[in-house]
C-alpha cells in the first residue's frame, strides 16, 4: 500500500465514523459545531488584537476555512491555525 492510499483510507474511516455519529444526534452536532465555530472566530479576533502588538504578522484571517477548522476541531483547531501561521513566519 502506498502512502497516499493509506492516508486516504484513514481519512475515509474517520469520515464514516463522523457521519455515523452525526446521524445519531444531528441537531446536537449542528448546534455544537456552530457554537464552536462562532467562539473560535471570536477567539481569533481577540488573539489577533493581542498578538498583533506582540508578534507582527501573527494574525489569522477570517474565512470559511478558519470557521470550519475551529467548528470541527474546537480549541485544538485554533492552536493548529496559530501553529501553522507561526511555522510560516519562521
Amino acid at each position: 500500500m502506498d502512502t497516499n492510499a493509506g492516508i486516504y483510507l484513514i481519512v475515509g474511516i474517520l469520515a464514516v465514523v463522523l457521519i455515523i455519529g452525526a446521524m445519531k444526534s444531528r441537531a446536537e452536532w449542528i448546534i455544537n459545531f456552530m457554537l464552536r465555530g462562532v467562539l473560535g472566530m471570536m477567539s481569533i479576533y481577540f488573539l489577533n488584537i493581542f498578538l498583533g502588538d506582540v508578534v507582527p504578522g501573527m494574525g489569522i484571517g477570517y474565512n470559511p476555512i478558519t470557521f470550519l477548522t475551529t467548528g470541527i476541531l474546537g480549541f485544538p483547531g485554533l492552536v493548529v491555525l496559530y501553529g501553522i501561521n507561526f511555522y510560516m513566519l519562521l
